[in-house]
C-alpha cells in the first residue's frame, strides 16, 4: 500500500514523500484509516521506532479546522525530547497546511513563552504530563474543546510515576474527545486507563507484546564484576563505527563510568538525572550531531531518545526492571536500519537473560569479550579502509609529494606500512600487549567475534574458563525480587512480606541478599518455590508490578 492510499490530504501526501516516505509502517497501514474515520478510541500497541508518531500524527493533522483557533487535539509525552521530537515531526507533516499551530508545553523552559503560543491560538499542543498540569491551574490551557487526545508512550509516563498526572488531565479534557492510547507494552495499568477513561477502542498490535524489533541483534556475554568496564572498552575498541548508547541502573555508575571513558580518551558524554535542562540540552544537542561517539545514560534520563542512526545499544549489567530491556533496545534499529544490542553482565545474572529471551521471544546469544588481538586487526583494518577511501586529488598536497618521496625513497613497502600503522595507533597496540582474555565461558555455544557482532564463525576459541556464579548458597532455589532498600525493606520487612502474600513459613526463606532496588532470596523447602512466584509476581506494591523469577543459586 502506499502512502497515497491511506486517504490523507494532498498536503499531507506531498509533505511526507517529500521527506521519502512512500509506503506506510505495519503500524500506519492499520491505524491511520481507524483514526482518520474519528469514530472509536484507539489503542496502538508497537516498538518504539515504527513510525508511530506519523500514524496519529497525519489522520490528527488531516482532521483539524484551521478556521478554528481552539485547542483541538493534545498529545500527551512522558519527556522534554519525545515533545519536541513529535512537535518537529507533525511541522515538517504540515508545512503545506496554512493556518496551522502547534505548541510544545514541556517542563524547564520559560512558561510565559508557552503562555503567550497558547494565547495566540494552538490547535494542536504536544506536551508533557507536568507542564500540562501547569497550564491547566494557571487557566492558560483549555481541554474542553478537544476531539483528539493522545497518550504516547503510555507505558513508559507510568514507570515514570506520572499515573496521578495522568489521571488528572484525561478528568479535565472533553468528554466528546477519542482518546487514541500508544504504547509498547499492554500491562495491567495500561489495560485500568482504557477501562476507566476509554469507549470499546479499537486495538491494533504490531509485533508480539513486549517484543523488540526484528532487525535488532540480541547478545550478551558473562564477565567477573572486576572485569565489565574492561569489556566496555573493549567492545567499543572493536567497533570503530560505534555510534551508541551505554545504558547504567545508577546515576553514580552513569558519572563513573563516563568520567573513566573520557580520562581513558573516548569521546562520550552523560545523561543522569543530576543535570540541569540546559546540560541535558547541551549533551543531547551534540549526540543527536554526531559529536560525541557514545552516551552513557540511566534508564529514566534516555527515556524519549530518538536518534535513527544509533548502532549499538550496550547494557551495564541488566535493568531492574526487565521490561526496561526493551525500552533500552528499542534506541537502536530504527527507521528501517538494523543494530546490536549488547548486555555485558555478571554469571549470576544468567537467569535472567532466559527470563528475558521470554519475555521478548528471541535469542539473545552468547558471545565472547572480543580479544586483543582481534581488536588490533579490527582496528587497523579499519584505518587501511579509510586510507584506501581516501582522496588523493588535493591540490595542496602535491607541491610536497616529490620531496617526501625522496625522503622516504629508502624504506620499502613493508617498512612504511609498518611505521605508518605504527604510528597511528601505538597506544591501541600496547594497551593490549598481551593482555589476558576476560570474561566466562558458560560452555554452550558462546561464539567468536568476527567484524560484526552477531555473524561469528560458530567455533569455540579454545578458551575455557571457571565459572562464576556469586557467593555460595547452599539453597539451589534463589528468587530474584524487584524489591530492595529504597522500598523501605529491610531483611525483616521482605521476609514478612513474603510470608504474608504467599503463606509460608519464616522457615521456608534461607539465605536474603539485600541490593537497593532488588533483592535475591533463596527458599529451602523445594515444594513452596512456585507458590511464592504465583502469589507474588505481578503484585502491585506502591504502584510498581512486581518481578519474581528464578535466578539459579547465589
Amino acid at each position: 500500500m502506499s502512502i497515497h492510499a491511506l486517504g490523507i490530504n494532498e498536503r499531507l501526501v506531498k509533505a511526507v514523500q517529500e521527506l521519502g516516505f512512500t509506503k506506510p509502517t505495519a503500524i500506519q497501514e492499520k491505524a491511520i484509516p481507524i483514526l482518520l474515520a474519528g469514530t472509536r478510541d484507539f489503542i496502538g500497541l508497537a516498538q518504539t521506532g515504527t513510525g508511530k508518531t506519523a500514524a496519529f500524527g497525519l489522520p490528527m493533522l488531516h482532521r483539524i479546522d484551521t478556521q478554528s483557533r481552539n485547542t483541538q487535539a493534545l498529545i500527551l509525552c512522558p519527556t522534554r525530547e519525545l515533545c519536541l521530537q513529535i512537535t518537529q515531526e507533525l511541522k515538517r507533516y504540515a508545512q503545506y497546511i496554512d493556518g496551522l499551530q502547534i505548541a510544545a508545553i514541556y517542563g524547564g523552559a520559560n512558561i510565559n513563552d508557552q503562555i503567550k503560543q497558547l494565547k495566540s491560538g494552538s490547535q494542536i499542543v504536544v506536551g508533557t504530563p507536568g507542564r500540562v498540569i501547569d497550564h491547566l491551574k494557571r487557566r492558560t490551557l483549555s481541554l474542553q474543546t478537544i476531539s483528539m487526545f493522545v497518550l504516547d508512550e503510555a507505558d513508559q509516563m507510568l514507570d515514570m510515576g506520572f499515573q496521578e498526572d495522568l489521571d488528572t488531565i484525561l478528568e479535565a479534557s472533553s468528554d466528546q474527545k477519542n482518546v487514541w492510547l500508544f504504547s509498547a507494552t499492554m500491562e495491567g495499568r495500561i489495560e485500568k486507563i482504557a477501562q476507566k477513561y476509554m469507549r470499546n477502542p479499537e486495538q491494533v498490535t504490531v509485533g508480539t507484546r513486549n517484543s523488540s524489533a526484528s532487525n535488532i541483534t540480541h547478545q550478551y556475554c558473562a564477565v567477573k564484576r572486576t572485569d565489565m568496564y574492561a569489556a566496555v572498552r573493549r567492545f567499543i575498541d572493536f567497533s570503530p563505527g560505534m555510534f551508541g548508547i551505554l545504558f547504567c541502573r545508577t546515576r553514580s555508575n552513569v558519572q563513573e563510568i563516563a568520567k573513566k571513558l573520557m580520562r581513558d580518551g573516548y569521546n562520550v558524554e552523560a545523561l543522569h538525572g543530576d543535570l540541569s535542562q540546559a546540560q541535558r540540552d547541551a549533551v543531547m544537542h551534540k549526540f543527536r550531531n554526531k559529536h560525541v561517539q557514545l552516551l552513557v545514560a540511566t534508564d529514566v534520563a534516555a527515556r524519549g531518545i530518538d536518534v535513527d542512526s544509533v548502532t549499538h545499544v550496550m547494557h551495564y549489567g541488566l535493568p531492574d526492571d526487565i521490561e526496561n530491556y526493551t525500552h533500552r533496545s528499542g534506541r537502536t534499529a530504527r527507521a528501517g536500519k538494523s543494530g546490536f544490542s549488547i548486555i555485558i553482565c555478571s554469571g549470576q545474572d544468567k537467569g535472567r537473560i532466559k527470563f528475558i529471551e521470554r519475555t521478548i521471544g528471541k535469542k539473545i546469544e552468547l558471545i565472547l569479550v572480543p580479544k586483543g588481538d582481534e581488536i588490533c586487526q579490527k582496528q587497523l583494518l579499519n584505518f587501511s579502509d579509510t586510507l584506501r577511501n581516501t582522496s588523493t586529488d588535493a591540490q595542496s598536497i602535491k607541491p610536497y609529494i616529490a620531496p617526501i618521496t625522496n625522503a622516504l625513497s629508502d624504506l620499502s613497502k613493508e617498512d612504511l606500512i609498518q611505521r605508518m600503522f605504527t604510528l597511528s595507533h601505538r597506544n591501541l597496540l600496547d594497551s593490549y600487549a598481551g593482555v589476558p582474555d576476560i570474561g566466562i565461558d558458560s560452555g554452550y555455544g558462546a561464539r567468536h567475534n568476527d567484524r560484526s557482532y552477531g555473524r561469528g564463525d560458530n567455533r569455540s576459541n579454545g578458551r575455557r574458563f571457571s565459572s562464576y556464579s556469586g557467593p555460595s548458597d547452599q539453597h539451589k532455589n534463589r528468587l530474584f525480587i524487584n524489591l530492595g532498600k529504597i522500598d523501605g525493606m529491610g531483611k525483616g520487612e521482605l521476609i514478612n512480606f513474603i510470608c504474608r502474600k504467599s503463606e509460608i513459613r519464616g522457615e521456608s526463606i534461607g539465605k536474603i541478599v539485600l541490593q537497593d532496588r532488588h533483592s535475591w532470596v533463596s527458599i529451602t523447602d523445594d515444594n513452596k518455590v512456585q507458590n511464592v512466584i504465583r502469589k507474588l509476581h505481578g503484585v502491585i506494591y506502591n504502584g510498581r508490578k512486581l518481578r519474581v523469577e528464578m535466578s539459579g543459586p547465589q
